[in-house]
């Protein structure tokens, strides 16, 4: 994203400014608009346009851009102690993978050295910058999870400190959806956060932050509906970051509404390539492959996936990079039960266990349905390497998602043996492992839900009225997904329930 916002680097920050006058009929550039944001910090007058820059391009996690906006307000005032805390920040990606232990982590973790032996101008901002050198301290022997809970405790403080200073109110609320569990299915720290910035943002409404993190906080079955507002203004809000053009697809998603998120993520595509953002072009066009196909578009679908293989050069061992780039032409091919196609699919060069997982899981599933269903035993034992391997890196999240897809490859491998018994219990103990869990921001969603599975299974096994609850418990935790809907209209017509079929089929054409 570098390239793109460095040639806007002269530009202002778009507040409601009008060109000046005797500059009419001339051509300018489009002026960058990436919404209003003022930071007080005791750094020089002269950098504080600069630094807002820096603040809401980060709030709109537009990090290489950001990153190079603060590194200009360090030259040109080598005492601002805030512009190394910027760039420090700008490494640490909260919603998205962890810095590494490379490179990332160490750049930022100096970063912040740099700041904490300036002298801070206030308390306030010595207390932002103790707040994030707890995030980087003892990194190699930290996990991540335990360094954001630290970080989010100590802007818990600021918070309290300074309860009428919304920019520290907004990155303690971002804190707060940082650290939150997956497995916290009450939503507690996302309700929290958005109780911090619903108010801001009626006082601010032309804030990027605010509508972003709102949408980050209500990006779950049970608050979706509550971020619409949010989706619908981000991307007016901060055009010029094509992640604000991308986010609203989070909330259309989770509420089934396909043609929106097709829209949103065009443009975002469009924006993050000719801004030379890799991987938020390959996020959208991750979003946008599965909103294609639940629209019933395969063959848009098929026109991105063939786009990605295109794409030469590409960093897969950049976990949003490497799971985009894995999870599309997977979702092409286990949507639409081309099983041939899923038996065919390679995983990409050093992606992470459960990135290679997703294809190991696809492959299973595709030899399970084929004439030697036997094949698939190899692809089952190297799913379940990558569970060890992610049990024995500590990874829980990952290792029970990952452990829900071994389940499901299990369970299509009983039923191929006849054990229906077997199959039907795996995939249900599947589908509570993944209900069990919210999301993470990088993916729209599971390639196909376990409980959807369970419901073609139960199909399957001509238990109509047993699918039929399954498919319908699914679309309420995945609304508008076209397989479920397809499998509950099929599940409602053997049971002769009419009525139910005919409100599927609305659904199914309204979305």
């Amino acid at each position: 994203m570098g390239k793109f916002f460095a040639a806007l680097a002269s530009l202002v920050l778009l507040c409601g400014i009008t060109p000046a006058a005797g500059e009419e009929g001339h051509h300018h550039p489009v002026p960058e608009k990436l919404g209003a944001v003022t930071f007080q910090t005791s750094c020089a007058a002269a950098v504080k346009q600069g630094f807002d820059r820096g603040i809401a391009l980060l709030h709109s996690f537009a990090y290489d851009a950001a990153e190079a906006a603060f590194r200009d307000v360090a030259a040109h005032d080598p005492h601002c102690a805030m512009a190394w805390w910027g760039m420090s920040m700008t490494h640490y990606h909260q919603l998205w993978e962890p810095p590494s232990e490379g490179d990332d982590l160490a750049t930022g973790a100096d970063e912040i050295r740099s700041a904490a032996n300036l002298p801070s101008g206030s308390a306030r901002e010595h207390a932002f910058i103790v707040a994030l050198e707890l995030y980087y301290s003892d990194a190699a022997n930290t996990a991540v999870a335990v360094r954001a809970r630290r970080y989010a405790g100590a802007m818990a403080d600021l918070a309290k400190n300074y309860p009428a200073d919304d920019e520290v109110q907004i990155f303690y609320a971002l804190s707060l959806i940082a650290s939150a569990s997956p497995a916290d299915k009450t939503h507690a720290n996302q309700k929290r956060a958005a109780d911090i910035l619903e108010p801001i943002w009626r006082r601010q409404p032309e804030h990027p932050g605010l509508p972003h993190y709102l949408i980050h906080a209500y990006d779950s079955e049970e608050l979706a509906s509550r971020g619409l507002a949010a989706a619908r203004a981000y991307s007016r809000i901060a055009p010029s970051a094509p992640h604000a053009l991308h986010m609203p697809s989070h909330i259309f998603t989770r509420l089934g509404l396909w043609d929106d998120s097709i829209a949103s993520n065009l443009k975002a595509r469009a924006a993050a390539r000719a801004a030379h953002d890799i991987g938020e072009e390959l996020h959208a066009m991750d979003y946008l492959t599965y909103a294609y196909l639940q629209r019933g578009r395969a063959e848009d679908a098929a026109k991105i996936v063939a786009d990605t293989r295109a794409m030469s050069g590409l960093p897969f061992d950049r976990f949003k990079v490497g799971y985009a780039a894995t999870a599309m032409p997977v979702r092409l091919a286990v949507e639409r039960h081309d099983w041939e196609a899923a038996q065919r699919l390679e995983t990409l060069p050093g992606t992470a266990p459960q990135v290679s997982a997703i294809v190991y899981w696809a492959r299973a599933l595709g030899h399970a349905r084929s004439e030697v269903a036997s094949s698939a035993d190899a692809d089952i034992a190297q799913l379940q390497a990558c569970v060890d391997m992610l049990n024995a890196r500590g990874d829980a999240y990952w290792a029970t998602e990952t452990l829900a897809m071994l389940q499901s490859a299990q369970a299509w491998r009983f039923a191929a043996q006849d054990d229906a018994k077997a199959a039907v219990a795996s995939l249900r103990a599947a589908a509570e492992e993944e209900d069990g869990l919210e999301k993470l921001p990088v993916t729209p969603g599971p390639v196909v839900p376990a409980r959807e599975q369970l419901g073609e299974l139960l199909l399957r096994l001509h238990q109509p009225k047993d699918a039929l609850r399954e498919f319908q418990s699914a679309l309420a935790l995945a609304p508008a997904r076209r397989g479920a809907l397809l499998g509950a209209i099929a599940g409602a017509e053997q049971v002769g329930d009419m009525k139910s079929v005919e409100q599927l089929r609305r659904a199914l054409a309204a979305k």
